[in-house]
């Protein structure tokens, strides 16, 4: 290899790195306050449900139909400014909008560009990397850095700005991962076999581990999709400010950073021991909602949000990478989808369709102990897989 490849990969891997900064940071924005903004505009907590419903139901069509584009191209690059234009212009029109139905309507445009925007991104960072010294937390953490710094200097912002000039903070933060996405590698993957057609029922039952792994997945997602919807509108209940929920968010993901480096360097690439790991990530699950269940105001919210850098932190890394390790090389970017699809997908409508209801006439308490029961049953179905691969080894 010449000096002066050595010299644009190291480029490229240095743009990557900035790129999921800003990307993360810019969607954690969005994440944060979509839901405070429709409250401000008149909309109850059932139809903010529904509107965040709208996202994982359309992620169903819109993972794979990328995935398959992706792979297809060999160029997860293009995939992703794609993604990225079509997500800025359908905010940009969302956020003109008063009538409920309309906002429905194009919310399911935007996310048919936004939902597949990580895992495509996953993608990236992991085909850049293959036959390297690199390791995927090394770029991850930087999302994980962009989510927190970006959100809690954003709550300041828009108590000085207003909840309904979020648009603009947005666009023009989207716009500033646009540029980026200029010097970004190409994300070329393996060429499929000559002649072969892809299936994601294929990808999806090409390992009976992957399969069961991805439906378990569900049982932990719920209640997180359910967290990441309402514990902004459960903080702002309490009496909690937009720089409150800033922290919030930055001390969820803040701390993700030392767990991507620690699994970066620890975590042994068998199915066994990460299945292991997945088992010990949910039961954090169950005390992290058992803890939300009782809390007495804002700020015991920002501290068990801590928990989220271990929890979801943790289950994203060894999900990803156990996705990695058991979809070829070939179906990458397809295997990636379905994981998110999964994880994202399926349980944010229920968490949309059904958090918004329980949030309203359960309450939150009552919600929260919901989650950790649906946990709970996570945790024994990984248990049992962590006891069948023992057995097998």
């Amino acid at each position: 290899m010449s000096a002066s490849t050595v010299e644009q990969d190291a480029k490229s891997f240095s743009t990557l790195k900035r790129f999921n900064f800003f990307l993360y940071g810019t969607i954690a924005i969005l994440t944060s306050f979509f839901p405070l903004y429709f409250q401000e505009i008149g909309l109850s907590k059932v139809e903010i449900g529904m509107i965040m419903a709208g996202g994982p139901f359309i992620s169903i069509f819109a993972n794979p139909f990328w995935g398959y584009w992706s792979d297809r191209l060999q160029n997860v690059r293009r995939i992703l400014i794609l993604l990225l234009i079509g997500n800025l212009l359908a905010t940009i029109l969302v956020f003109q909008l008063r009538e409920y139905a309309v906002i429905f309507a194009v919310m399911l445009i935007f996310f048919f560009f936004n939902s597949p925007t990580f895992s495509q991104s996953n993608s990236l960072i992991l085909n850049a990397i293959e036959n390297t010294k690199h390791k995927f937390g090394a770029f991850r953490l930087w999302g994980s850095l962009g989510w927190a710094i970006i959100a809690v200097l954003a709550g300041p912002v828009l108590s000085w700005m207003g909840l309904l000039n979020l648009w603009i903070l947005y666009g023009a933060m989207m716009l500033v991962s646009l540029a980026f996405t200029i010097g970004l590698p190409r994300g070329k993957v393996v060429s499929k076999p000559k002649g072969e057609r892809q299936s994601y029922w294929k990808v999806m039952v090409s390992s009976k581990v992957f399969f069961v792994f991805v439906i378990l997945g569900v049982l932990i997602s719920v209640p997180n999709s359910i967290n990441q919807t309402f514990v902004s509108l459960y903080i702002s209940n309490l009496g909690g400010s937009n720089t409150l929920i800033g922290w919030s968010v930055f001390l969820s993901a803040i701390f993700e950073i030392p767990v991507f480096l620690l699994f970066d360097r620890f975590l042994k690439k068998s199915t066994r021991t990460m299945l292991g790991c997945l088992v010990l990530v949910s039961l954090l699950f169950v005390v992290r909602w058992l803890l939300m269940s009782v809390v007495g105001g804002p700020i015991h919210i920002i501290f068990i949000q801590i928990l989220h850098c271990i929890t979801f932190g943790g289950y994203y890394y060894v999900g990803t990478a156990l996705s990695a390790h058991l979809i070829p090389v070939e179906y990458r970017a397809t295997g990636q989808a379905i994981y998110a699809l999964t994880w994202g997908g399926i349980s944010g409508i229920v968490a949309g369709l059904c958090g918004g209801w329980m949030f309203d006439y359960l309450g939150p308490q009552t919600l929260y102990r919901i989650c950790a029961y649906l946990s709970v049953a996570g945790v024994i179905g990984f248990l049992g897989m962590w006891l069948n691969q023992r057995k097998a080894a």
